[in-house]
């Protein structure tokens, strides 16, 4: 592992040296490769290195943010020469500022315990070929799969640093390996499409590529000859290919920014009961070999366990820094995360909603018509109403069976409604990349014919 952290102490060094009051820095450094295949011929083949360095300084209640990727030492001096300049400028900003309670030392066994770090190294070009062969060979092995929209691989490694002016450094490594394919059954007109896709830390978890590639052709040919289902009020499915979307607005909804803005609709209800009892949701760095996981935040601050959902009640907003001022609490609960120009802003980790008692075949045991939503499309979300609209398909429940696929509908709602009715099933899975089980929600709007 390259040492990136003389790099950051050098910028904050120029940044005193050209005025700051504080600073902190963060150093990305990335190698990536990647290959598809399509119709048997390779494609896409890729390799990339990247390197940025982002620069947040504060000037007497002001801050600005500058990056580059030139870390010689007369490039750093130039770059922490003009951040000063701009925070000398710009409107104050009083909640801005370093974190109050900075993670001192990174302890080593807190990074070796998260194991974001593949042993295995990362797959060449000719491997990754391979094994997307494998995955598009499975899937046009199935009768009925008429085409291929390829299947591709990738590895990652990547190499993250941070350094603070209050003495906060540290620096870890994480690597990343996927795989996906897409196909297309029928003909014509009655062509229908779908995937599957994989992606993990570390390739030993990453799935075997043959099932991948089976389980996109079953997926299409599962799709053939979809109907519509009559306008109306339906209890709905929503499978784990997409039962995660509705935690992305959760956190969207009660992210610091949103809630220092009044932009979300679940505002003013803290401490209150947003979701049925004993449904809890968690937001956890710590869990190993998790993408989401980390050693510290975006501004150096310990990363601990969340539950921001216990028994249906909010318990917690996300919050770097400066959310926790504006609003007027404590401090940052280790959300800050960090793009690689420097910006910091509230964020989940590895977000999942905990797992409930029933299977998902017991949740729809009593359905008589309902609707399974595999795939969701487009995002007419209304983050200060809750008003929730989304294209979608699927298939049909009847007498709790599944049925036949349905396609070109709109599933509609409130969230505040939807919360407070979700169901989890009982097939949460992590390692698949599915941060949540099988949901149910009874009475959501379906408009079809």
């Amino acid at each position: 592992m390259t040492d990136l952290l003389p790099h950051l102490e050098a910028a904050l060094k120029f940044a005193r040296q050209h005025g700051a009051d504080h600073a902190d820095a963060v150093m990305l450094r990335g190698r990536s490769r990647s290959a598809m295949i399509r119709q048997g011929q390779a494609e896409g083949l890729r390799h990339a290195e990247s390197l940025s360095l982002g620069l947040r300084v504060f000037h007497q209640g002001r801050v600005a943010t500058v990056s580059g990727n030139d870390v010689t030492p007369e490039a750093l001096s130039q770059l922490a020469e003009r951040a000063c300049a701009m925070a000398r400028v710009v409107p104050p900003s009083p909640d801005d500022g370093l974190a109050d309670e900075p993670l001192m030392p990174v302890p080593a066994s807190t990074i070796a315990k998260l194991d974001l770090l593949d042993p295995s190294g990362t797959p060449d070009t000719p491997a990754l070929l391979d094994r997307a062969r494998e995955m598009e060979d499975a899937a046009l092995s199935h009768a009925g799969i008429t085409n291929s929209s390829g299947a591709s691989t990738s590895t990652t490694l990547q190499d993250i640093a941070l350094a603070t002016s209050a003495g906060f450094a540290g620096q870890y490594q994480r690597s990343g390996h996927s795989c996906g394919v897409s196909v297309l059954a029928g003909t014509g007109t009655g062509m229908q499409r779908d995937y599957a896709l994989h992606s993990a830390v570390h390739q030993a978890d990453l799935e075997n590529p043959a099932r991948l590639g089976h389980e996109a052709a079953r997926r299409a040919l599962a799709r053939l000859n979809p109907t519509r289902p009559r306008t109306g009020l339906y209890p709905v499915l929503f499978d784990p290919r997409v039962s995660g979307s509705l935690l992305g607005h959760l956190a969207g909804a009660i992210n610091g920014s949103a809630i220092v803005q009044g932009t979300s609709f679940l505002k003013d209800r803290l401490d209150e009961a947003v979701f049925g009892s004993g449904v809890t949701i968690t937001d956890d760095p710590t869990l190993p070999r998790l993408a989401g996981s980390r050693p510290f935040d975006g501004e150096g601050t310990a990363c601990l366990p969340l539950d921001l959902v216990k028994d249906g009640q909010l318990r917690h907003w996300l919050l770097d820094s400066r959310c926790a001022r504006r609003l007027g609490l404590p401090a940052s609960n280790g959300r800050a995360n960090r793009t690689s120009g420097g910006n910091v802003h509230p964020g989940p980790s590895n977000l999942f909603l905990h797992a409930g008692t029933h299977s998902p075949e017991e949740l729809r045991r009593d359905i008589r018509e309902g609707v399974l939503i595999t795939e969701l499309m487009g995002n007419a979300i209304n983050m200060l109403t809750g008003d929730y609209s989304r294209g979608g398909s699927g298939f049909m429940i009847r007498n709790g069976e599944i049925a036949e696929p349905v396609s070109g509908i709109t599933v509609a709602g409130n969230l505040l409604d939807m919360f407070a009715r979700l169901i989890p099933a009982n097939d949460l899975n992590l390692m698949t990349g599915h941060h949540a089980p099988t949901i149910r929600i009874d009475q959501m709007s379906l408009a079809g014919d």
